[in-house]
């Protein structure tokens, strides 16, 4: 499930940038057609109006986010049929929110980059002008969102590669599917790892032990006298006593 996360302010071009390179699959990679799950507010239902002006309200819309990403990394690993790699383009802002979702793709031990859409204040302002009013974000709601924006930066691994393209600028698909395609995904560590919960052979060695700690008891009770201590496995560093 190799990962693209999208960033930059608001009606900055995202969705733009998103679908273009949805369509650069389709047309150039044809073993990808139908594997590319788009998540975003758009599709999610999210009204963004609402949702940012209280941080409550966007804790709960990230979660929801986030498990849509969790939930699409669930049906591709089920997904027998699914032979080829699927990957998700994603809209967001937040660096700490990044960050979480490179944790998703790298427990997936698969590839993933960051596309960052860099145009100014003044450029989105003329944007959001330019939709229509429905989907228009409120001004005090689009100078919050670009206040707190967090540039990404490629000296964090959750931001890189990180692709930075502005209005002029050409999207670089086929270096990004490079990036996705051809490079080695980085190694999981423990902290994006699920940990068996027991060995296959836990109950034997769990009898095994309790068999051998039955048996030196035994063996010792005519050697010690009440209240002396003795070792009761030669692997263990701690005495007992009998009472």
């Amino acid at each position: 499930m190799p990962l693209v996360m999208m960033t930059g302010f608001p009606c900055s071009g995202k969705s733009l940038r998103a679908q273009q390179l949805i369509d650069y699959i389709n047309a150039n990679h044809p073993d990808y057609v139908g594997h590319v799950h788009l998540i975003s507010d758009h599709n999610q239902l999210v009204d963004r109006n609402k949702v940012y002006q209280a941080s409550n309200e966007e804790k709960s819309a990230r979660g929801h986010l986030k498990a849509a990403v969790e939930r699409a990394k669930v049906e591709i690993s089920l997904g027998c049929a699914q032979l080829f790699y699927s990957y998700i383009l994603f809209d967001y802002t937040r660096k700490g929110f990044r960050y979480e979702l490179y944790c998703i793709s790298k427990s997936s031990k698969t590839t993933h980059c960051v596309i960052f859409c860099a145009e100014t204040k003044e450029q989105v302002e003329e944007w959001n002008r330019q939709r229509q009013e429905s989907y228009q974000y409120r001004q005090d709601i689009l100078d919050a969102l670009v206040m707190r924006f967090e540039s990404p930066d490629p000296r964090n691994r959750w931001d890189s590669p990180l692709f930075v393209v502005q209005q002029a600028d050409q999207l670089p698909c086929q270096v990004i599917c490079d990036a996705l395609f051809h490079r080695k995904p980085p190694p999981p560590n423990q902290s994006t790892q699920c940990q068996p919960l027991s060995t296959d052979n836990l109950l034997f060695e769990m009898e095994k032990i309790t068999m051998e700690m039955i048996t030196t008891i035994y063996q010792q009770q005519n050697k010690y006298l009440p209240g002396e201590e003795f070792v009761l496995l030669p692997e263990s560093k701690e005495k007992i006593s009998f009472v």
